[in-house]
């Protein structure tokens, strides 16, 4: 490319770009249309500059130009109470329907781990004994011991907080470190599944598994449901790295990376719920069947609202990636 011509050629263009631009809303509409028009055409002359005859002034020029002409032509807008209406409302339910074939054999692999453990650790003494001395599981398995006391061992109020921030950080943790090809995300995994099968253990052998999971399924049903929708994601994320499918790598990360990061949000949303269970429900004088039932009716209407709302929303194109207007748009690149 002999890069005088080309700026001789089509400096016009990015002046009377700049001047539209100068202008700001004082455009007709065939200025406005004018405008898109340049800012196109300049992207494309940027990108021929980068890939031909990278002139560090005629580069920093041309990248200014389309910078200001993007943000002109795209018009970044402010979130609205909309925004969150269509998230909750069809995105998010979308995204963790999409993801289903990930977290349901998450859930049931760990479920099944979680539940050989316990037994594992309840049949064989020995095992036991690795776990800490006579006196510290008697204490943690009697009545009134500290399996039973934790729930109730802070103000609810400030427990739940905890627990919300300690799980939406654990979940967090699944979605963003699954581009690590998902290896993180198996550790994460793996210390709820065995924490879980301790207790079962634990508790077990001493003959008390039914108030064990009198405790924990009030709460633990929606809770551990959010860790393994989040483990199922991060763990796609991580295959996406190995295999992007028929798009390119670089697109199907952006992709799958916006979604994974709606997700976190939406399921910090879902463990607030979990949180608040745990903090107000599960310690609380309810008959355990009532405190269960809270429990199961809490999954229950998560599951109804990803296989319906979520599955509908899925079946008219929604994905939980953010709407074309709010993507960065890509450059065009040269032939």
């Amino acid at each position: 490319m002999d890069l005088d011509v080309f700026v001789a050629a089509h400096r016009h263009e990015w002046d009377r770009l700049d001047t539209l631009l100068r202008r700001g809303r004082r455009l007709t509409g065939e200025e406005a249309d004018e405008l898109v028009v340049l800012y196109q055409r300049t992207a494309t002359h940027l990108s021929l500059v980068q890939s031909s005859a990278p002139d560090p002034t005629l580069v920093g020029r041309l990248t200014t130009l389309v910078a200001r002409a993007r943000s002109s032509v795209t018009a970044a807008r402010t979130a609205s109470w909309r925004d969150i209406v269509h998230f909750f409302g069809s995105a998010f339910p979308a995204a963790v329907y999409r993801t289903r074939h990930w977290w349901v054999p998450t859930a049931l692999l760990s479920t099944a781990l979680a539940a050989l453990i316990g037994w594992w650790i309840a049949a064989h003494p020995e095992v036991q004994a690795t776990l800490g001395a006579p006196e510290y599981l008697r204490q943690m398995t009697r009545p009134g011991g500290d399996y039973e006391t934790y729930y109730s061992s802070h103000p609810a109020a400030s427990f739940s907080a905890q627990v919300w921030t300690n799980n939406t950080m654990a979940a967090a943790m699944c979605i963003v470190l699954g581009v690590l090809l998902g290896v993180p995300v198996l550790f994460v995994l793996w210390q709820n599944i065995l924490n879980l099968g301790i207790g079962i253990g634990l508790m077990g052998s001493a003959g008390r598994l039914d108030v064990f999971l009198g405790l924990v399924l009030p709460h633990g049903l929606l809770e551990l449901t959010a860790v393994f929708v989040a483990a199922g994601t991060g763990l796609r994320l991580g295959w996406t790295v190995i295999d992007p499918g028929p798009r390119p790598r670089r697109a199907a990360l952006a992709e799958e990376g916006r979604a994974a990061i709606g997700m976190a949000v939406g399921l910090a949303a879902v463990l607030f719920v979990s949180g608040a269970i745990e903090g107000f429900v599960t310690p609380s004088g309810l008959p355990t069947w009532v405190r269960i039932s809270i429990g199961v009716l809490a999954e229950l209407l998560f599951l109804a609202y990803v296989y319906v709302v979520g599955r509908r929303a899925a079946q008219a194109g929604e994905t939980g990636d953010l709407g074309t207007a709010d993507r960065s748009e890509a450059l065009p690149t040269a032939a």
